[in-house]
C-alpha cells in the first residue's frame, strides 16, 4: 500500500451537489447541508466501488484506498498528502481522499500516454493537450507516466470508475456509471454530459517517488 503523511489544515466545505452512486445513482436535492453533502461524496466513494467489484468480481485490488472511507472530523480538516507514486502498478491508479475530496493517481503505459497524445485537441470539448495536466517533477521535466487528477466527474460530482475497476470506457481512462460520462487517458472528457475535464489539482513533486496533493 502507498504511504501517505497527512498535513491539517484550514478545511474545505465539499461541493453540495454529489450524485449519490446507490442503486438508483439520484443527485441529492439543492437544499442539502454541507454535512450531507460530504457524506453523499463518500458513499458515492463506497457505492460505486461495492457496486463495481459485486459485478466484475475485481476483489482486493479493486480500491486500494490510501485514506480511510470514513475519516473522523479531523481527517475532513485535512490540507495536503504526500503520496509515494512508486507504489502505483503501471497500468493502475490509486485513489487518495483528501479533505473527503477523492482523487486518482495513475501510472500510465507507453499506450496510454501515446493515445493521449494522439488526440485532436481542437475538436475536444474542454481543450487541453496531454502536457497541460502533467506537472514537473524534481528536476523540472515533465513525468507523462504519473497522471493526477480529482476524482469528481464534472457533471454532477460522482466518482467515475476506472483501471482500478476494470472499466475504462470508451476512451480508455474512466467512466461515470451516473450518466455515463466517458473521459481518456489524459482525463479529459470525450462523450457524455460532464461539461469539463477531470481538473488536475495543486501538486508538486517532493522528490522522484512522493508528490504533494494541496487543497
Amino acid at each position: 500500500m502507498a504511504t501517505v503523511k497527512k498535513t491539517t489544515g484550514t478545511s474545505k466545505a465539499p461541493r453540495k451537489n454529489s450524485a449519490d452512486a446507490s442503486a438508483t445513482l439520484t443527485a441529492p436535492t439543492s437544499t442539502a447541508s454541507v454535512e450531507e453533502g460530504e457524506g453523499v461524496r463518500r458513499r458515492d466513494f463506497i457505492h460505486i466501488a461495492a457496486a463495481t467489484v459485486a459485478a466484475g468480481g475485481v476483489a482486493a485490488v479493486a480500491w486500494p484506498f490510501i485514506q480511510q472511507l470514513a475519516p473522523a472530523g479531523d481527517t475532513r480538516a485535512l490540507s495536503s498528502a504526500e503520496v509515494d507514486i512508486s507504489k502505483v502498478p503501471e497500468g493502475g491508479e490509486i485513489r487518495v481522499l483528501i479533505g473527503g475530496m477523492p482523487f486518482f493517481i495513475r501510472h500510465r503505459t507507453a499506450n496510454e500516454i501515446q493515445a493521449a497524445r494522439n488526440v485532436n485537441v481542437a475538436a475536444l470539448r474542454d481543450p487541453q493537450t496531454d502536457d497541460e495536466r502533467l506537472r514537473p517533477n524534481a528536476q523540472g521535466a515533465l513525468n507523462p507516466t504519473i497522471l493526477v487528477t480529482s476524482g469528481t466527474c464534472t457533471h454532477l460530482g460522482c466518482v467515475p470508475v476506472g483501471p482500478s475497476q476494470g472499466t475504462v470506457g470508451d476512451f480508455g481512462g474512466w467512466y461515470c456509471p451516473c450518466h455515463g460520462s466517458h473521459y481518456d487517458t489524459s482525463g479529459r472528457i470525450r462523450k457524455g454530459p460532464a461539461p469539463a475535464n477531470l481538473p488536475v489539482p495543486n501538486y508538486t513533486y517532493a522528490s522522484d517517488t512522493i508528490i504533494k496533493i494541496t487543497l
